[in-house]
């Protein structure tokens, strides 16, 4: 199973925001969005003069869209962007019994483990008798 919920304040820089750059970043990344198009929630829109990315998903297996790549990619081309996506996935080796966090601060993305729904067994779940 993999489950994704996540959101990006998308920001040119850190200081101030050029507006025609942070324009064209927003046009870059609704193509991005556009083409990972699929049965999950995946939404760039602007509220309050500010852009915003909102995604979300649950599928039985790992599957595109690629919302790790799209953390890294928003990374790249504005570095002041921030935000959080948590995923589960209990097919992952290292962490299959875990919640990961990806932070996106600075032009950087960081991965950690959600200590409050970490362990998912017993945290979330009864373990499995069988």
């Amino acid at each position: 199973m993999f489950e994704c919920h996540g959101w990006i304040t998308v920001r040119e820089s850190a200081g101030e925001d050029d507006e025609i750059r942070l324009r064209q970043i927003v046009d870059e990344l609704r193509l991005r969005i556009a083409r990972m198009a699929g049965p999950y929630l995946l939404d760039l829109r602007w509220m309050n003069g500010e852009p915003f990315v909102h995604l979300g998903g649950h599928s039985n297996h790992r599957s595109p869209p690629d919302v790790a790549g799209l953390f890294a990619h928003v990374a790249a081309v504005s570095p002041g962007s921030y935000g959080l996506l948590h995923i589960r996935d209990d097919e992952d080796p290292d962490h299959g019994n875990e919640v990961r966090v990806l932070r996106l601060a600075r032009g950087r993305v960081t991965h950690h483990t959600e200590a409050l729904l970490s362990p998912c067994v017993p945290a979330l779940e009864d373990p499995f008798i069988g």
